[in-house]
């Protein structure tokens, strides 16, 4: 973990785990062959509705840590991943998660079926 990541008591500070998460989905999208900017091209969004994050443990400066992102749900229009941060350092997964996401048209911005594309890689 990097000293800027931290707060005052050497701990990752807590806002800063939905930047990993977001970091882990688009790993996640990326390594299905559909990077954000692919979908955005096509003419989508697909933005956060819903974060939830669960502290488990102690992430602290310097640890090494894993972020693994997976599809846990699919509904017509959103989808939601979960999270499980690993302490690599402590053996330890010291943080859990989601993100809920609803497709949009890039468009209007009004929620939309994932295309069926899409929902194939997911």
């Amino acid at each position: 973990m990097r000293y800027a990541d931290t707060d005052m008591m050497g701990h990752v500070y807590y806002s800063n785990y939905l930047i990993y998460f977001e970091q882990a989905r688009s790993a996640m999208f990326r390594e299905r062959g559909v990077p954000y900017k692919e979908i955005e091209a096509r003419g989508y969004k697909f933005p956060v509705v819903e974060a939830f994050v669960k502290y488990r443990g102690e992430v602290k400066y310097d640890d090494e840590v894993t972020v693994h992102a997976w599809v846990d749900e699919i509904k017509r229009a959103s989808v939601k991943i979960a999270y499980e941060v690993h302490n690599a350092t402590s053996g330890q997964i010291t943080t859990t998660g989601y993100t809920w996401h609803v497709m949009v048209s890039a468009e209007t911005f009004k929620a939309t079926s994932i295309p069926d594309w899409l929902r194939e890689l997911l």
